[in-house]
């Protein structure tokens, strides 16, 4: 088996389809096909059940995806190791993160970074997925949950507690709810995936059920927005709560704060351009800090 035939493989392992795989690849399905055709006739061996529901290993293939898997793993050593001795200020940085946190932290940080040395592009991924930096799909994570890979560098950059805000034409026309009602008279803007996580529900510690509510959102940029847009009242983060002049109230009754995290592989922490863009993104949130008292 060929490092290509390998990376196809390994696609169709974790996609289960053709489309799927080609998809990630970057190539069309016939050819994610002719080449499992072929590396099946290498190796003398059915690799996957083809059903309705998509591409199921059998055995052979079970065996097969543990040699690719070695091998995705020593060609990704190789290009860390490789990358951690660049020098160059210039080349391709790989950076993931929220939506939030591209929008008011890392594209600004990035833009200085561009400044000062022009031949360094960013590729920035803004999505919830967390990619695995191990095997190279991104060189810099920022997030709120912390990794416990010992192979990754890990960088706290801000510690923030989420509050309650309004917009002051919002709180002009209902009032300032009051401690104890549950927010009986008010609308809600509320995440998605703390409805869906089976967990009690509640905005600063109040419970919501005598509240109305008027949006749900699938992200954390949303929510801020909906918020802005005077739909409701809304947990956001201090800094961005207050970056987007949106009232605070209920201070006393924030929530714990959260660490937000920034991440590296331990091979690639010392390349020149990998470096100077962390560097950028962590003097961006560390501006945002005092805003949290």
């Amino acid at each position: 088996m060929n490092w290509d035939d390998a990376r196809i493989f390994l696609a169709l392992c974790r996609e289960q389809t053709l489309r799927g795989a080609a998809r990630v690849l970057g190539v069309d399905q016939a050819t994610v096909g002719r080449r499992l055709t072929s590396l099946e006739q290498a190796l003398g061996a059915t690799l996957f059940l083809r059903t309705s529901a998509g591409y199921s290993l059998t055995a052979a293939g079970e065996v097969a995806m543990a040699a690719a898997q070695n091998m995705e793993n020593s060609a990704s050593d190789l290009q860390r190791q490789i990358l951690g001795m660049d020098g160059r200020m210039s080349g391709e940085v790989r950076v993931t993160t929220t939506e939030s946190f591209a929008l008011d932290f890392v594209i600004p940080a990035v833009a200085a970074v561009r400044r000062e040395h022009p031949g360094i592009e960013v590729k920035l991924q803004a999505s919830n997925q967390m990619l695995n930096l191990a095997r190279r799909e991104a060189d810099i994570a920022v997030r709120n949950v912390k990794p416990d890979n010992p192979d990754l560098i890990v960088r706290r950059i801000a510690r923030w507690s989420a509050g309650l805000f309004a917009t002051a034409d919002y709180l002009a026309t209902r009032g300032a709810p009051s401690p104890g009602s549950a927010f009986a008279q008010h609308d809600l803007v509320l995440y998605q995936p703390y409805l869906d996580s089976g967990r009690e529900v509640t905005l600063a510690g109040e419970p919501i059920h005598q509240g109305q509510i008027a949006m749900t959102c699938t992200s954390g940029l949303m929510v801020r927005r909906a918020v802005a847009a005077g739909l409701g009242l809304g947990e956001i983060p201090l800094p961005l709560g207050l970056r987007d002049g949106l009232v605070r109230l209920w201070p006393e009754r924030e929530r714990t704060p959260y660490d937000i995290w920034l991440v590296t592989h331990k091979d690639v922490r010392h390349t020149a351009r990998v470096r100077v863009v962390i560097d950028a993104i962590a003097k961006a949130f560390a501006a945002a800090t005092p805003l949290n008292g």
